[in-house]
């Protein structure tokens, strides 16, 4: 097809006729009339659909049209934004009409000047056909330009068989001057209102995203903002996650349709908005959704849209997720959406950007508390058990998982040794497991390094377990001490997305908490040994000596002291000198005998040993010089050591009640029960007792710790002395009655 000159059928123009060019300058007055009309509306700043409704109806008239339509270049076709008819429209608004052939649109749009069609007889595609439809015999179209851009085509149709006059071109070409004027100035209108109702809403996001509410609130507040723009339906955001996934976080519509809601998680692999800014990192624009495909483009279909338009939201330099507008009509989207929808991209990540420092901040300092109150324990040396339990809850509540356990490496396996849950269910203490299969246990023990499992569907061993409870995902991380692999810490989530990828370094703290407290543990385990096994041999020894005494230096004593008494005997009774000498040395042979035998005894008492611990006691109680009220409920023998620290504690008592207290009665009691025996000694004595000064009570506390008991003193000035000393039995009891 030729626009000028026409040459051809389709495409040639008629001269005007005599009747036409007497009419001209009538033409003229009302082409200008109909312009200044135009004008005159434009001007008004009116909306910019009656401007277009106003050129096309006066553009028809004027130049003795049957149809007049406006129409706008998209993406592949043309969109009509106003039309007129003179019996009816033919071509409504929002018709669209694909590009391609030979017609007047495609022509236009290829050449960006004006074309005209006179004759279809050779000519065939469904613009063709339309106008064929409704008894269009000629057509001429004028290009719309804004700013120097091919915004679209003003066209005009005849049913009548002559072709529009020579000029026709032209004067259209003055309405299609008056829509360009329109459209620039709607635009630059819209414009303005775009940047103050921009402002307002940086503003109206800014003031909330201050007041620190949740994430998912400000994201529906930006969705919201975005809806704003002209032509939307439905507005949102998501969030991009691992394994082609995205997650809406934020949404506003107009019609109320619930396709798509916030928590929705939806695979963004096909032919989609999502995956097409995701690959390209640059807005995108999809006017016809019957070709795309993937789940999120299904959802989009069921919120009934069209037509849509995605920016790309970029954190630090890293993709996010991208925010998407999308209209259910069918004009797509204006062309400036991408660019103004770039203005609230920025105000999103702005907001996460600003949300993710508050909770980076907030969950710093969290976690600081956490640790801080586990590192308490450790430093206050609390019992391992108590400490690994309030790393698996701390560790648990801090990364929001729904499991925490603590798992101890053995021979040819795993044990439990603390668990946490946020559900009702959790693995029990003691549970164990044999190395192997696919499970985090068995990766940790194998390569000594962090793992995770994103899926436990093919899990097995714990991880088959844990995935019966609703465990999605989970964290691994080893527990080292004194350079040896000990045991592994592990997080587990019953969410559909993973665990957060930070999750490793986080967990980290708390497993070398851990580790410390282990540590201690067999530092304190290896130090009560030593402990014990000095008092053990320390016992061991005054026995050997109270032995060696009592069969050794005793018997000769002994001995001595018969010989001295026959000696005696055997001297004349009138050789009394002699007899008083013996006498005074064989009392002498019995005082260092007697003597003799409270040393032994102060050593390691025989009866003791011999008869228990109710025996031994009860003779400390006939030899006290204040009196004892003594109760003893020990039921058969108890292990030595234990035995032994309970002797010498009510002895050590006794000492110094009579000694320094100046107490007139004391009170004993001893009771053996549940794993442990617990001694009691009260005196009303004057009080003040402590362990300075060189007190025997220090080396009773001594001795009660090396066995894993305490010692608990009470004694205020003039208010007597209460001495407490819980032991662990650490063993079963001998066998046997007490006599």
């Amino acid at each position: 097809m030729n626009t000028s000159p026409p040459r051809g059928p389709l495409g040639s123009a008629r001269p005007a006729s005599p009747r036409e060019r007497r009419a001209g300058s009538d033409g003229v007055t009302a082409e200008q009339a109909a312009l200044r009309r135009v004008a005159t509306l434009g001007a008004r700043a009116v909306p910019p659909e009656r401007v277009f409704a106003a050129v096309t109806e006066e553009a028809g008239q004027l130049l003795r049209a049957d149809q007049a339509t406006m129409s706008r270049f998209v993406s592949g076709g043309t969109v009509v934004v106003a039309a007129w008819g003179k019996a009816g429209v033919a071509f409504p608004v929002g018709s669209r009409w694909s590009l391609g052939g030979p017609n007047v649109p495609t022509l236009v749009f290829q050449t960006g000047r004006p074309a005209r069609a006179d004759d279809y007889a050779d000519t065939s595609d469904l613009i063709v056909e339309a106008a064929r439809r409704h008894g269009l015999l000629s057509l001429v179209g004028v290009p719309i330009s804004v700013d120097g851009r091919l915004w679209g085509i003003m066209l005009v149709g005849s049913t009548r068989g002559a072709p529009f006059p020579e000029g026709t071109e032209a004067r259209l070409a003055g309405f299609t001057e008056l829509a360009a004027t329109a459209i620039a100035s709607a635009q630059v209108r819209s414009d303005l209102g775009g940047f103050a109702d921009e402002q307002a809403a940086l503003r109206r996001i800014a003031t909330l995203v201050a007041r620190g509410p949740p994430p998912g609130e400000v994201f529906a507040a930006i969705a919201a903002e975005a809806g704003r723009l002209p032509g939307a339906d439905l507005a949102f955001l998501s969030r991009y996650g691992p394994a082609d996934t995205a997650t809406i976080t934020g949404v506003w519509t107009r019609t109320g349709n619930l396709a798509v809601t916030a928590g929705i998680r939806c695979c963004t692999r096909g032919r989609n908005l999502h995956a097409t800014v995701f690959r390209t990192g640059r807005p995108a624009r999809i006017d016809d959704y019957a070709g795309a495909s993937g789940q999120i483009a299904e959802a989009a279909r069921k919120a009934g849209l069209r037509s849509a338009v995605a920016a790309p939201i970029s954190v630090e330099g890293h993709p996010w997720g991208l925010m998407v507008v999308g209209s259910i009509h069918e004009e797509p989207l204006p062309a400036a959406t991408e660019a103004r929808l770039a203005g609230f991209t920025e105000l999103a990540a702005t907001a996460v950007a600003n949300m993710q420092a508050r909770v980076d901040l907030r969950r710093f300092a969290d976690e600081q508390a956490a640790l801080r109150r586990v590192a308490t324990l450790v430093a206050r040396l609390a019992p391992p058990q108590e400490v690994f339990a309030a790393v698996a809850e701390e560790a648990g509540r801090l990364l929001d998982a729904h499991h925490a356990l603590m798992s101890r490496y053995v021979p040819g396996g795993a044990t439990v040794v603390a668990a946490w849950s946020g559900t009702s269910t959790a693995f029990p203490v003691g549970t164990r497991w044999t190395i192997g299969g696919q499970n985090l246990h068995t990766t940790v023990f194998e390569g000594h390094r962090t793992a995770r499992m994103d899926d436990y569907a093919g899990g097995s061993g714990p991880a088959a377990e844990a995935r019966e409870m609703g465990v999605r995902s989970g964290v691994g991380v080893p527990i080292s001490a004194g350079g040896r692999l000990w045991g592994v810490m592990i997080v587990s989530s019953t969410r559909d997305e993973p665990l957060p990828a930070d999750t490793e370094d986080r967990l980290g703290g708390f497993t070398e908490l851990a580790a410390t407290a282990i540590a201690n543990a067999e530092s304190q385990s290896a130090l009560a040994a030593s402990r014990a096994r000095i008092v053990v041999t320390a016992d061991q020894t005054r026995r050997r000596i109270e032995r060696d005494l009592h069969d050794g230096a005793q018997q000769r004593l002994l001995a001595l002291a018969l010989r001295l008494r026959e000696a005696r005997a055997a001297v004349p009774p009138e050789d009394r000198e002699l007899v008083q000498q013996l006498g005074d040395a064989a009392a002498d042979v019995n005082g260092a005998l007697a003597e003799l035998r409270d040393i032994a005894r102060g050593l390691h008492p025989a009866i003791l040993a011999e008869g228990g611990l109710r025996p031994a006691l009860a003779a400390l109680a006939r030899r006290s010089l204040i009196p004892v009220h003594l109760d003893v409920q020990v039921p058969g023998r108890l292990p030595e050591q234990a035995e032994i620290a309970a002797y010498y504690v009510v002895a050590e008592a006794l000492t110094n009640a009579a000694k320094h207290a100046r107490a007139t009665t004391v009170h004993v009691q001893v009771a053996a029960r549940d794993g442990s025996v617990r001694v009691r000694v009260r005196d009303d004595g004057l009080g003040g007792a402590g362990f300075g000064h060189g007190s025997g009570l220090v080396g009773l506390r001594d001795r009660t710790e090396a066995l894993g008991g305490q010692l608990r003193l009470h004694s205020p000035a003039g208010a007597g002395t209460i001495l407490e000393v819980p032991l662990p039995l650490g063993g079963s009891r001998m066998p046997g009655p007490q006599t």
